[in-house]
């Protein structure tokens, strides 16, 4: 496992999933990660320095979305291998809190110094606990669910499995679609 602050290589496979363009990351490169979940690294090499949070997917890996979904955008096609060099980030970046919830917030002022208060990566395991479903109705739930939550002094969403891929769009039973 790599320290905060080593240089580490990171390679995968690119893979077209659902018209999503993304990089499977290798066991080796998994490995070197110290979560099995979601991890904030600074990337570079195949792509501009950037701060991207990998995800994981659901069988002890991780990837990271490369079509312009999020902050890297890298025209590879499936198949070809990218490199990364990789160092592990002492501060994560700030999540984009989809609409639905961003709105739930706002219409609930209390809530603010909460939601400010929470860590980065507390605001994320809120914003993909909410995403992690293709149901609009459990969807909406969810907002609502996170709202009461947050009242309730809550500061994280709940014990849902951290190390399963809870994007809808590319995974199944929270496992990466292979």
């Amino acid at each position: 496992m790599a320290a905060k602050g080593e240089a580490f290589e990171l390679t995968g496979i690119v893979r077209l999933i659902a018209d999503r363009r993304i990089v499977a990351f290798d066991q080796e490169s998994s490995d070197r990660l110290p979560s099995r979940g979601q991890v904030a690294v600074e990337l570079s090499g195949a792509c501009d320095t950037v701060t991207v949070v990998l995800d994981p997917d659901g069988r002890r890996g991780h990837w990271l979305s490369i079509d312009g979904s999020g902050p890297v955008d890298i025209d590879a096609e499936p198949g070809s291998k990218l490199a990364f060099t990789a160092q592990l980030c002492g501060s994560w970046p700030e999540t984009e809190v989809p609409g639905d919830l961003s709105a739930a917030l706002k219409d609930t002022p209390e809530l603010d110094g909460t939601w400010a208060g929470l860590t980065p990566m507390a605001r994320w395991e809120w914003v993909r606990w909410v995403g992690a479903t293709k149901n609009p109705q459990t969807r909406q739930r969810r907002v609502e669910v996170s709202i009461s939550k947050l009242l309730d002094g809550k500061r994280r969403p709940c014990c849902f499995d951290l190390s399963s891929c809870t994007d809808p769009e590319v995974a199944k039973g929270g496992k990466l679609i292979v």
